[in-house]
């Protein structure tokens, strides 16, 4: 299907049942993070810059401020970024869902437009469009660029379509995304963590800034990733990626999870406790064993590190948001582990990535006894997805007070519309209203 053609006449009746049901699914794991991550300092820079430099009249996600709609969009995205549990695309080492919901968000408050079904179908097309742009990104240029770089891009399109910009004008916003969008190098982040994180809180107000842009006749056209990189756009409307997405049981970096799962796989076969156990060993693919800050000193850290969640988990049995807050980062046994963790690359997890994200971990005891794991992907791969049970009871988890009236208004989008949900999330929100989330 022609690119444009899609962005504009998709409806929610041309999605299948299973499409519908996953993107509410995925809103509401979105939704979920955003609201575990409220409360963390990235989230509160970010809505508090935007509310004075990108002031506007429009509600805010996890905030009970007001701002323009490519500020909305940004701190919206800047949240979700912060605690790192969000979805994602194996093949574009990246998440497509950290823009399209921000950027949906604000551009149906822009356009007036409170639809549910035209609110669930944008954050659809956000995701087919973003994890194809993705690749069209990857498979045409050397770097390896963070998600706000191709989800610019969808955001504009999302933009576009809420506007009802003609074909020509929509061009153009796709164009000026993909020219302004963030093209920011994700490794430099891997190897230095900070609050610049993926890439998706400038890359969902680019592609919003872009659509308005357009529409007030600012030129940018053509996208290249749209109009001259082929491969990738020819299933479109017949290949449904919002099914394919991966899905986050603990908050941290994707690449760090095969090595969480195999410490927990271990610890529960073998019955060990942390203080049995010398040290961690995993062989894993390269850009694992470069999440390599073993003594973390902010979330940011703790969240970018192989080493430190898979302490965490030998330690805690679980990785949750309350261990990897400044305050919970100093426990002497999980430094121990951390420092202590022995990572190595293996070639045959390495020919694996993206597509897999291969590790093996094993566990050496202080009596020199060596508990080995074997090869496993991991948790909630695109391959072998958690239920919508599971979806859900972790959803409920990160939203602590707030789950069953969003539950309830996400359910009711399709009849009821998009104000319900925002009023609820248009809101302060504490790490007290969150509290299940820290249990």
């Amino acid at each position: 299907m022609d690119t444009l053609d899609f962005i504009h006449d998709l409806q929610w009746s041309d999605l299948p049942a299973e499409v519908q049901k996953q993107a509410e699914l995925n809103l509401l794991d979105l939704t979920g993070i955003g609201i575990a991550a409220a409360p963390l300092r990235a989230s509160r820079i970010a809505c508090g810059y935007v509310s004075v430099q990108n002031a506007g009249p429009h509600p805010m996600l996890f905030d009970a401020r007001t701002a323009s709609a490519p500020g909305v969009a940004h701190a919206a995205a800047v949240t979700i970024d912060a605690l790192d549990g969000h979805d994602g695309f194996n093949p574009a080492k990246g998440h497509a869902g950290a823009c399209a919901l921000p950027a949906a968000f604000a551009m149906a408050h822009e356009a007036g437009n409170m639809d549910g079904t035209a609110f669930l179908t944008a954050i659809v097309l956000g995701y087919e469009l973003g994890c194809r742009l993705a690749l069209a990104l990857h498979g045409s240029v050397p770097e390896y660029h963070t998600s706000g770089a191709w989800g610019a891009v969808a955001a504009a399109g999302i933009g576009a379509r809420y506007l009802g910009l003609g074909r020509e004008a929509s061009r153009h916003a796709l164009g000026i995304a993909e020219y302004h969008g963030p093209r920011s190098q994700m490794m430099r982040c891997i190897d230095h963590p900070t609050m610049v994180k993926d890439g998706s809180g400038w890359g969902a107000m680019s592609g919003v800034s872009a659509a308005l842009l357009a529409q007030a006749g600012f030129t940018g056209a053509p996208a290249l990733t749209v109009e001259e990189v082929h491969a990738p756009w020819h299933d479109l409307g017949q290949r449904w990626l919002t099914l394919e997405q991966y899905y986050k049981p603990w908050p941290v970096c994707r690449w760090a999870h095969g090595p969480i799962g195999g410490v927990l796989e271990l610890r529960a076969r073998h019955g060990v406790s942390a203080d049995q156990v010398d040290h961690i060993g995993v062989e894993t693919f390269a850009q694992s064993v470069r999440l390599a800050t073993a003594e973390p000193r902010l979330t940011d850290e703790a969240q970018y590190s192989t080493s430190f969640p898979s302490a965490v988990a030998l330690v805690r049995g679980d990785v949750t948001p309350a261990d990897l807050v400044e305050e919970a980062l100093d426990h002497p046994e999980v430094l121990r582990l951390s420092r202590s963790m022995v990572m190595e690359e293996h070639d045959r997890a390495n020919a694996a990535f993206p597509d897999t994200r291969l590790s093996r971990t094993r566990l050496v005891l202080k009596d020199g006894t060596v508990l080995q794991g074997d090869w496993m992907e991991p948790k909630w791969d695109a391959s072998a997805p958690p239920s919508e049970k599971e979806l859900r009871s972790k959803f409920r988890r990160l939203a602590g007070d707030l789950a069953k009236p969003v539950e309830a208004a996400v359910s009711a989008l399709p009849t009821e519309g998009l104000a319900p949900l925002t009023r609820l999330l248009n809101q302060p929100i504490s790490r007290e209203t969150t509290r299940s989330s820290s249990s």
